[in-house]
């Protein structure tokens, strides 16, 4: 059986092995197939197995693959297969739930230290020589922000939302959460469910933990933030598409909040005339929360388990 990865670069630049799905057939691993049909139909050839992470399997690739048996997402989110062609050829498709939940609240929480302490910039400025020049034991050049008492909303609730919820709260911070799924029984004194308005009129954070639907779409537009205290943050570990880049930009550049930390856009790789790029106060990185190299391993075996699961005729996180 022929196994064909089509972008294995950002899971495994080399720190980790493919030896486990080597066991389950011939496997051909491509650290990136370009976006273009003609290309990925060349690579996947007569695979009757593919793993794809961020390459597009569209109606034109599904209908020219005839061997195509699985399609294995290498991450959670699978909006890169036309899941509904994919199912009335009975191709299942799976995907990776819950490997990084840890490592992104980890990382949220940098990003959330990171706008209080400007950490980086200070580093550097000391690398440049203002310690050796300063006349006293110490300086700052950016308003230094402590977290406790502070209130922190996350929209959305899910596994990672919940990681990031259980490190604020040991932060010393109040977390209000909006989400579809509203659960009482977990409502403490610092931890509670309210309205979208309310949670952006309270918040001095923002931290984004949804998934892209239709609902949640630019779910941070000129409206909301326009909700939000001036003196605001906003974290999106996320999806890009969550939030309306341009209105984003012009709510920093005009300081109607304070700053704002992105780790995903709305286009990967980011454009050069993406309006983050030089927003005032926007930390950008390049969609690394979920890359921690625990978090890889993790991804690789769910991968493996999942294609063996299927091997099996039982078929494991199916999302056709």
């Amino acid at each position: 059986m022929k196994i064909v990865v089509l972008d294995g670069y950002t899971l495994n630049p080399g720190d980790i092995s493919w030896s486990a799905l080597k066991e389950l057939g011939e496997l051909i691993v491509y650290d990136r197939t370009p976006y273009q049909n003609k290309a990925i139909l060349n690579n996947i050839a007569d695979a009757e197995i593919i793993f794809t992470n961020k390459t597009p399997i569209d109606k034109e690739i599904l209908n020219k693959a005839p061997n195509l048996k699985y399609i294995g997402v290498l991450a959670t989110g699978y909006n890169v297969v036309n899941i509904k062609l994919a199912k009335s050829k009975n191709i299942v498709v799976t995907n990776i739930p819950d490997y990084s939940s840890g490592a992104v609240a980890q990382f949220t929480m940098g990003l959330l230290l990171e706008l209080c302490h400007n950490i980086g910039a200070h580093n550097v400025s000391v690398k440049n020589g203002d310690w050796v020049k300063s006349k006293d034991f110490c300086y700052w050049n950016s308003p230094l922000m402590e977290l406790a008492g502070k209130t922190l909303g996350l929209i959305g609730f899910g596994k990672i939302g919940k990681a990031t919820a259980k490190l604020a709260q040991a932060f010393g911070l109040k977390v209000l959460l909006f989400t579809r799924t509203v659960d009482q029984s977990l409502a403490t004194d610092n931890l509670q469910f309210v309205s979208l308005d309310n949670l952006l009129e309270q918040s001095d954070f923002v931290s984004l933990h949804c998934p892209l639907t239709i609902e949640t779409e630019e779910i941070i537009n000129a409206t909301t933030i326009a909700k939000m205290k001036q003196s605001a943050m906003l974290i999106n570990t996320s999806r890009g598409l969550l939030v309306n880049e341009h209105d984003l930009a012009e709510a920093l550049n005009e300081g109607k909040i304070t700053a704002a930390a992105v780790d995903v856009v709305s286009e990967e790789p980011m454009k050069s005339n993406n309006p983050l790029l030089n927003a005032k106060n926007c930390i950008t990185t390049p969609h690394i929360a979920w890359a921690p190299k625990e978090a890889r391993v993790r991804l690789m075996q769910i991968a493996v388990n999942n294609l063996q699961s299927f091997l099996n005729e039982n078929p494991n996180n199916v999302v056709s």
